[in-house]
């Protein structure tokens, strides 16, 4: 039976097909101040500038897609973030040491631009580890996660001096004693523990049994402790938690402080237990819908929380760390792309059709921006009575020259992302549309819901904001597409970072083609 028609909504007109924190821009040639860097603005001829480069230059000198980082924003966050925490800490008797958490995104100068702040650096594999070496970390200045570090990149923590190992199991409390041992050292380790809070779905439920690859539960933390505590060629330095990612306030660090705290006080009975890493997770806008609570309030709040349970335990606050990653560097990044292709796809429309964004936004839990961010109420009623009569609605899908290879976060976990053009402004109507990637992947989408310009067309120069985290690190080679280089902006200059992938890099590595 064929659905019954009605027009598609025109352009500028809010879209059913749109999530229903998305509002109809009133200028959809404005970048969000909370979303772009700190160093993006429009020129009057309509090109975008970051740090004083535009954004033109930078595609025609280094292609696209290309990654940009603002590099001051970076620093500045970087500065502000762990200043933030250690100001916090202070203020109840303590102190705080942040690690920048590399997993995020690492290159060797954004190792130097950690360290000049006055961070240490987080590495989870010997890759990582081997790269922040490299870059002149000092040994001491850096931790080592995983929960399976092979014999290898154990003996290269340990024989290199890297201040922390952070134990994952209580395997690796034996084997890391042992290289230890052998190498006639005293190594420095932390103990991974699972507080039982889950920060991302505000479910603060304690469980006997955490369902999780990563640390120890509490109720096996003293008997742990005691295991390393047993070798003489460890010196433990405390417990580490780490309760999610995209966190927008202090709730969930505030608990789970609560409870380790508990288990240190008992730890502290027999030994010595200098300090408490609550990890990170510091959540960024990815939208404009996304109000992540400043990391003074959250600094402040934990700070208080740790002060009061301390006291009700009869201890001394000890020294906090706090491993700030995504926060960092997560606003600093762009992505550029070059649009291909468009196309119009006309979707039907039912009663029971949902306005949300389809596998859910990672970190989204703000219900209030449903209703504050959907635009004009009286649109919103007319909107919901189009839905319920059933119809069609146009999607636009804006085809670009990467996708999920250069940004899987959108595939892994629902991201949000905006977009905007940024060679041009225009004074076309706001067309809904769908930012589509180049992969054989009906999943390759980059940005699943955002205005642009009705007359968005091949060869405009896109962005995507804040995709500084996750986004080189996640990156592959799927469908044998190279990977982006990745540039740093600053006083209008641009200069590489990472060197993007050749093909004949890619040919290279295929022992088929060896003689060829």
């Amino acid at each position: 039976m064929i659905p019954e028609q009605t027009s598609p909504a025109p352009a500028g007109a809010p879209n059913p097909l749109a999530p229903d924190w998305l509002a109809v821009p009133d200028d959809v040639n404005a970048l969000a101040a909370s979303v772009w860097p700190s160093g993006a603005a429009r020129r009057d001829d309509g090109v975008v500038e970051i740090a004083g480069v535009a954004v033109t230059d930078l595609a025609a000198s280094f292609g696209t897609p290309l990654y940009v980082v603002d590099e001051q924003m970076a620093r500045d966050n970087a500065a502000r973030i762990s200043g933030a925490l250690n100001d916090a800490m202070t203020a109840i008797g303590s102190s705080a040491t942040s690690y920048y958490a590399g997993k995020a995104f690492l290159s060797a100068d954004v190792v130097r631009w950690m360290l000049e702040a006055g961070l240490n650096v987080d590495v989870c594999s010997g890759g990582e580890l081997a790269l922040a070496l490299a870059a002149g970390a000092p040994p001491a200045r850096i931790g080592f996660h995983g929960n399976n570090k092979s014999q290898t990149e154990i003996e290269r923590a340990v024989t290199n001096g890297v201040g922390t190992i952070i134990l994952d199991s209580l395997q690796e409390i034996d084997r890391v004693a042992a290289a230890a041992e052998r190498h006639g050292v005293r190594q420095g380790v932390r103990l991974r523990i699972n507080s039982g809070v889950h920060a991302q779905t505000h479910d603060f439920l304690a469980t006997a049994h955490e369902d999780q690859k990563f640390g120890l539960t509490l109720a096996a933390a003293e008997d742990a402790v005691a295991a390393i505590r047993a070798h003489e060629s460890l010196d433990f330095r405390g417990l580490h938690c780490h309760i999610g990612s995209q966190i927008f306030d202090a709730g969930g660090f505030s608990e789970s402080a609560h409870r380790l705290l508990a288990v240190h006080a008992r730890l502290l009975e027999h030994g010595p237990v200098p300090s408490l890493n609550l990890g990170g997770g510091f959540g960024i806008a990815y939208t404009p819908a996304d109000e992540p609570t400043p990391i003074e309030t959250i600094a402040r709040q934990i700070a208080e929380t740790v002060a009061a349970r301390c006291a009700e335990l009869d201890i001394p606050v000890p020294a906090l760390a706090f491993e700030p990653g995504r926060s960092i560097i997560g606003g600093a990044g762009v992505t550029l792309y070059t649009v291909g292709t468009t196309k119009d796809v006309v979707v039907d429309v039912g009663v029971d059709h949902d306005l949300s964004v389809g596998p859910g936004a990672e970190g989204r839990t703000d219900g209030a921006a449903a209703a504050g961010t959907s635009g004009d109420l009286d649109a919103v009623a007319d909107l919901d009575a189009t839905v319920e009569a059933g119809g069609t609605a146009l999607r636009r899908y804006v085809s670009i020259d990467g996708g999920m290879s250069d940004n899987a976060r959108p595939s892994l976990y629902g991201a949000d992302y905006t977009v905007r053009i940024v060679d041009r402004a225009s004074d076309a109507a706001p067309q809904l549309v769908r930012l589509a990637g180049k992969h054989c992947e009906s999943g390759d989408i980059v940005v699943n819901a955002d205005y642009l310009p009705a007359d968005v067309r091949p060869g405009d120069l896109v962005a995507v904001p804040a995709t500084g985290a996750y986004c080189f690190s996640l990156a592959s080679n799927y469908n044998f597409l190279t990977r982006a280089a990745v540039v740093a902006v600053r006083d209008g200059r641009a200069r590489v970072l990472v060197r993007g992938e050749t093909e004949d890099q890619l040919l290279a590595r295929d022992a088929g083609l060896d003689g060829r």
